[in-house]
């Protein structure tokens, strides 16, 4: 059975800010070879006579803090007043690829500055083994990008021949370690009969014989490895931090999306980042809720306490009679009869009198006189079996639902997540050693076998209920399954098995698709087809929604390995025990705090990054934002407006979904209304997660497309091209040679001295006057990169015409002066001029034959999910388009369709499908509308709908995309333009 690849996308404009971000931060840094050498003949040197490579930091901290400020500027992160130690973060989301952005940044780092030496801790098994297979799913990946060659290995403690490669390599070293392997480290100390203790540290702070009589750790030392910190918020306490301190780090990168302190922070993808951007699942709820059953006797036991040798319980029992009964939360203790706490029920009659209660963890239970025993967070009298089947039937109609629309047509394999609290509930163990099926594994079956034979799924070909579902649990040494928590070392068998399983799970010829477990299995399992996550308790789920929900949000992947970017089909459906507004709050409770932030508090920076209106790009093409003091200014203008109260969140005065409804704002901001308020409207989380409830089917109207009109339409857009790139490398040549004898002159790194006025008065000592600054040029570089082998990698000309450019620009006596500053000015320039010959260049022609064929309009209907009501607009004139809906993304979509519908010169349009794709140079393009407009005569458009017309406010990759689409149709000639509304449009025709 073949087995899918994982392909990775090398363009995602998050991951490379995240990985510049980390770039960036040694701007001024020359590149170095990075010897050192170890020699048994000097004191104190290590014990062997080799030649070693290290990493050697040759600026100063203050141009690093220099460089972070910049750096947080443009990723719109307050400014740290001083450098936080060399430690610095990256945030990104769960399920945004935050290994394969610190894997990245690894090789760029070798590349732009010549590092070598990196170590990624990680605080457990699992990681230290998901983040080793990532690296080997990765490396025909990394390889196509750098052809680099590198050693990836997980330290040993048993070949500790692997950390003498790491020191002596001049390859790139990625070690992968555990922090529990290093972090414990006793000093030898004498006892009294006068023998060393250090037995008591880990194998690699211990003399070695194999090491020469050095410790294997003294090897690392000496390379100032590149630390990674892999889940830092695991590697906080003091132990941890000075283990790390002991590898003698050049710098340490922490990687989270959950950071506790987030030193010198650089980058951030939030959660409601990583939803708007679309870079993981959205979220839906399907709430399984029962009734107060007040027909039975009802007990739920809450909780058990011990306040001054006092023993009591926290229950919820039914109370009254008639038409007073309802269900109470009440405090009880030894001795209570529960007949009389509920005024004399009749169904508490028969022995409900408290006989113990139990505070022991683990095992926090009550007892009654009758026998029973209920344990914490349990319930009996209730409807909770009954919730558990609904749940599993509602989970097993969504996951089927799912593969009716992905599976034959998309070739995505669709995965659901159960989770139980006791693997005897999923799976009984006797003592025979024999196994039989517990209630939930029989309800699933019984359910399964139903739902599968169900008309809709006929044509499934489904496997059997036995073989669609399966357990992951830990095991004893008897190969017994057991209840953990997710953290344990007994759930690295559970991890492994599931982490080296991936790919075989994603294909289609696996049966499973269903997998029961009992944690949220912690952080390490990312399984990117997990589209339905069900939390069976006893009781309400007391997990953090977040762990549940992380293991779901990765976008899925199809059985090319490709992922699948499709905002129909990546949606998690929640199945929850709890209602949907319970769900939203709990779950935004919890990103508040992991966060350290409060949704709907608006940041005073939060506008910097808004583009300025005509503004003219800098000379790395880059169009200047508004900034942080600008922003704040924005800020208070609002505020003082009434517009955002004093504690920062948004008025009832702020009216986004009113349509009379105008944002004033000072006149020097006219121009940026519309992003300002785009800012504002991102400030709510409850608008990413959906009630399950509200979901619409969108109908497909075939009559639109029989019609001669929409037919003629079909017919103008639906030929595919190909493109081809010409330039002239002789213009390229003259372009860049003409900026490059302009641009500004490379310097010589800087040393920088303040000479500080030291007061002492009565307030104490202060050194905050500079009185004199002054600066020195360092020498000259001790070594010089191949100039040629560089600029060919970053920019892929030819070394003859590279070296055309460097002789003719006049400016190559500089690179001795400051070889990285220069080779960067000199890349950047290439490179901008590239980017404008290929779309000047680029030419589409007709694929003879090749078209988009109109009925996948209606097949994607029959088998698509249903969209969101808040998303959507409904049409009036179902003549005018096939759908009795459209999806829209923005508020300039929203008013463009509807304006479309209503115009009566109007005759058809559509909202283009998202496989409908032109291809470019930088990713594929999905126009947004296909309309048949008529006046005097009919005439066939396709239209971009954007907010401003202005390429300098919109993304280099958006304007790239545009020209491209442009060049498409006017290659099967097509009138093609971008408009801000419908008048914009009839204004341009």
């Amino acid at each position: 059975m073949s087995i899918l690849k994982l392909k990775f996308d090398p363009e995602l404009d998050y991951q490379q800010e995240a990985i510049q971000a980390v770039v960036d931060i040694f701007t001024g840094q020359v590149i170095s070879n990075g010897s050192f050498s170890i020699s048994s003949n000097q004191a104190g040197a290590l014990g062997i006579n080799e030649l070693g490579h290290g990493n050697v930091l040759e600026i100063e901290d203050e141009q690093i803090l220099k460089n972070v400020h910049a750096t947080q500027e443009r990723n719109s992160i307050p400014n740290v007043p001083e450098l936080q130690g060399r430690n610095f973060s990256i945030e990104m989301e769960t399920g945004t690829g935050k290994t394969y952005v610190y894997l990245r940044t690894i090789f760029e780092l070798h590349k732009v500055y010549g590092f070598t030496k990196f170590i990624v801790v990680v605080p457990s098994i699992p990681i230290r083994e998901g983040v080793l297979a990532s690296i080997n799913a990765m490396k025909d990946h990394f390889t196509s990008i750098y052809n680099e060659p590198y050693d990836a290995v997980i330290y040993d403690s048993k070949q500790l021949g692997r950390v003498r490669q790491f020191a002596t390599s001049n390859k790139i070293q990625i070690l992968i370690i555990n922090i529990q392997a290093f972090q414990k480290d006793v000093e030898d100390e004498e006892s009294s009969n006068g023998i060393a203790q250090s037995t008591k540290s880990n194998v690699i702070n211990r003399e070695s014989d194999r090491m020469s009589g050095r410790r294997p750790i003294e090897f690392i030392q000496a390379t100032n490895p590149i630390v990674i910190l892999d889940e830092p918020q695991n590697m906080e306490s003091e132990k941890s931090r000075q283990a790390i301190e002991r590898l003698h780090p050049l710098c340490t990168l922490r990687y989270s999306a959950t950071h506790k302190n987030p030193y010198n922070l650089l980058y951030r993808l939030s959660p409601i980042d990583a939803f708007d951007r679309k870079l993981v699942k959205r979220i839906e709820v399907a709430s399984v809720r029962a009734e107060e059953n007040l027909n039975d006797a009802f007990v739920s036991l809450i909780g058990v306490n011990n306040t001054d040798n006092k023993i009591t319980a926290k229950v919820k029992i039914n109370v009254g009679s008639g038409s007073q009964v309802s269900q109470k939360t009440m405090t009880i203790k030894m001795g209570d009869d529960l007949f009389a706490k509920s005024k004399s029920r009749q169904e508490y009659k028969d022995g409900y009198i408290v006989t113990n209660i139990s505070l022991v963890p683990g095992n926090e239970h009550i007892e009654f006189a009758n026998g029973i025993t209920l344990h914490l967070n349990t319930a009996i009298g209730g409807f909770d079996e009954d919730i558990m089947k609904v749940m599993l039937r509602k989970t097993i109609e969504s996951h089927l639902d799912k593969v009716l629309a992905v599976n034959k047509d998309r070739g995505i394999k669709v995965l659901s997540l159960i989770f139980v609290d006791k693997v005897a509930n999923y799976r009984l163990h006797h003592v025979d050693g024999t196994t039989s099926l517990g209630k939930l594994g029989v309800w699933f079956e019984e359910i399964f076998g139903e739902v599968s034979k169900k008309p809709k799924y006929k044509n499934l070909n489904l496997p059997s209920a036995e073989e669609v579902h399966g357990g992951y649990f830990s095991k004893d040494k008897k190969g017994v399954e057991k209840d953990t928590k997710g953290s344990t070392q007994d759930d690295s068998s559970t991890y492994e098995l599931i982490m080296r399983d991936k790919e075989r799970l994603l294909s289609l010829n696996e049966p499973l698709q269903f997998i029961f477990s009992h944690s949220a299995l912690a952080e390490g399992w990312d399984n990117p087809n997990v589209f339905q996550i069900c939390t069976l308790r006893e009781s309400a789920s007391k997990d953090r929604k977040r762990q549940e929900i992380g293991r779901g949000l990765r976008l899925p992947v199809n059985q090319h390995g490709e992922r699948v970017r499709d905002d129909n089909v990546n949606w998690l459906t929640v199945v929850a025990n709890e209602s949907y507004e319970d769900f939203a709050r709990k779950l935004q409770t919890e990103y508040e705090d992991d966060y350290g932030i409060e949704f709907g508090i608006v940041d005073r920076i939060a506008f910097s990054q808004i583009p300025v209106p005509n503004a003219i790009p800098d000379e790395k093409g880059n169009v200047p934002v508004v900034g942080q003091v600008l922003s704040e200014q924005i800020y208070s203008s609002l505020s003082l407006d009434g517009y955002i109260n004093p504690d920062g969140r948004l008025s009832d005065k702020y009216k986004p979904h009113d349509p009379n409804f105008v944002l004033p704002v000072d006149p020097e901001f006219e121009q940026i209304r519309a992003p300002i308020m785009d800012v504002l409207d991102a400030y709510v989380l409850s608008s990413r997660i959906k009630d399950a409830r509200h979901r619409q089917r969108v109908a497909f109207n075939k009559e639109v497309t029989l019609d001669q009109g929409f037919k003629e339409l079909w017919e103008k857009i639906s030929p595919r091209t190909r493109y081809r790139v010409e330039f002239s490398s002789d213009q390229l040549v003259d372009d860049v040679i003409r900026n490059l004898k302009t641009a500004p002159k490379i310097t010589p790194i800087k040393l920088m001295v303040d000479v500080v006025k030291v007061e002492t008065n009565k307030g104490g000592i202060k050194a905050d006057k500079i009185i004199e600054t002054g600066s020195y040029d360092t020498s000259l570089p001790r070594f010089l990169p191949d100039i040629l082998d560089y600029l060919q990698n970053e920019t892929e000309l030819t070394r003859m015409t590279l070296s055309k450019i460097l002789l003719k620009s006049g400016r190559l006596d500089e690179f001795k002066i400051n070889p990285q500053a220069f080779l960067t000015m000199v890349a950047h320039e290439i490179r901008q001029h590239l980017d404008t010959l290929m779309v000047e260049g680029i030419r589409y022609e007709k694929l003879a034959g090749q078209v988009w064929e109109m009925h996948r309009l209606e097949s994607e209907t029959s088998h698509v999910l249903e969209c969101y009501l808040d998303n959507l607009y409904k049409v009036r004139n179902l003549n005018k388009t096939p759908y009795d809906y459209v999806e829209f993304d923005s508020k300039v979509e929203k008013a463009f369709a509807k304006a479309l519908d209503d115009n009566k010169d109007v005759k058809y349009f559509l909202k283009l499908p998202s496989w409908f794709k032109v291809d470019t140079p930088v990713g594929s393009y999905n126009p947004d509308w296909a309309i048949v407009f008529e006046q005097d005569a009919r005439i066939y458009l396709v239209r971009e709908t954007k907010s401003t017309l202005v390429a300098g406010e919109r993304r280099r990759e958006e304007n790239i995309k545009i020209n491209c689409g442009r060049r498409h149709f006017e290659a099967i000639d097509v009138d093609y333009d971008v408009v801000t509304s419908l008048d914009d449009m009839v204004r341009r025709l």
